[in-house]
Order: C-alpha cells, then sequence, then structure tokens
C-alpha cells in the first residue's frame, strides 16, 4: 500500500491555480499492478500531469511519455513500443464520490487526495495496439500483394459440365444435389 501512495496528489492543500506532477512508471508499478505484467513485460514510462485547480472543478491533463516492453505476436519477439499517450480527466465537485464516465468523476469538497495511479494503469492498457507486431516484421504496403492473406478456391472449371461429373462421381455431392433440389 506504500508504493501506491507514491501516485497521491493532496489537492486539500492546492491553491486554485496550475500545478504540475511527475509520476514514473517502473517494475515497481508492473508488479503493483500484475494485470499489466501479462502484457508488458517491462516498462519506462514518464508521467506529467498538469492540475488545474478552480472553484468548482479540477481539470487533470495527463501525458505519458516513454517505451513498454511487448512480446511480438509473429515472432514471439520482444521489443520496445514508444508510448505517447495525452488524457484529460476533469474531477467535478459535487455531494458523493462517483465515477460518471471515463473522463468526468466527483469528489467531494472533503475530498483531500487523488490517487491517479489506476488512471495511469488504464491508460497504459489502452495504449497498447490490440495486434503487437515487432518493427521489423512490419511490411510495406507497397510489398504487398493484392491476395496476401486471402485464400483463392476454384471450384472447378469454368463449363458446367466438369462440376456435374464430380458430383455424379461423389455421393456426397449427389445428396446434398437432392437436398438442393428439393427445396
Amino acid at each position: 500500500m506504500k508504493f501506491i501512495r507514491k501516485f497521491d496528489i493532496d489537492i486539500i492543500r492546492l491553491k486554485e491555480e496550475k500545478h504540475a506532477f511527475h509520476f514514473e512508471v517502473d517494475e515497481a508499478f508492473m508488479d503493483h499492478f500484475e494485470n499489466l505484467k501479462e502484457v508488458i513485460h517491462s516498462a519506462d514510462i514518464g508521467v506529467d500531469v498538469l492540475l488545474d485547480k478552480r472553484i468548482n472543478l479540477i481539470e487533470a491533463d495527463f501525458k505519458l511519455e516513454g517505451t513498454v516492453r511487448l512480446t511480438c505476436d509473429r515472432s514471439l519477439e520482444e521489443f520496445d513500443h514508444p508510448l505517447s499517450v495525452s488524457h484529460k480527466i476533469v474531477y467535478k465537485y459535487g455531494q458523493e464520490e462517483k465515477e460518471i464516465n471515463d473522463e468526468i468523476f466527483l469528489i467531494t469538497k472533503d475530498t483531500q487526495v487523488i490517487n491517479v495511479a489506476q488512471l495511469i494503469y488504464e491508460f497504459i492498457l489502452l495504449s497498447i495496439p490490440a495486434k503487437k507486431i515487432h518493427p521489423d516484421h512490419l511490411i510495406d504496403e507497397d510489398e504487398v500483394d493484392e491476395n496476401d492473406g486471402w485464400i483463392v478456391y476454384e471450384a472447378g472449371e469454368e463449363n458446367g459440365e466438369e462440376d456435374n461429373s464430380k458430383a455424379e462421381q461423389n455421393p456426397f455431392w449427389e445428396a446434398l444435389k437432392n437436398i438442393k433440389n428439393n427445396e
């Protein structure tokens, strides 16, 4: 629990102006969020948070810059993937603490601290591509054949006579043909 406190921002003592905070995502962060280790092997990310405290709300601009170590889906080789993410979160004052949507949170006037560790974790996970391809294995679009990735199947000759003779030789095709004709 001590580790997570590193990501606390003491908002009750902040004046109504802009404030900058810096956090580091490293092995300790990865160890705390075990699910992150399933996707990312290591991370070296700097997180800058710019808080703009106002009378009725707090705007938090997150900027994440760094690299994460991923496994290529094709070759299973590890590689460093650059990460550059920006998100904006709004904390509005209300009667109770709750999440309105992904970008707006309600906090009370008595809320002393906001912890940004969970948000940083989610921003990192959302920035990981669904298809993780090692940069050395990327193909230029000029080199891609138009049929690349497609299976081409030709059912038979252009004239129907050849298809009919093959169908007559195979009893399964004949049975399917009878079902089709009964409809």
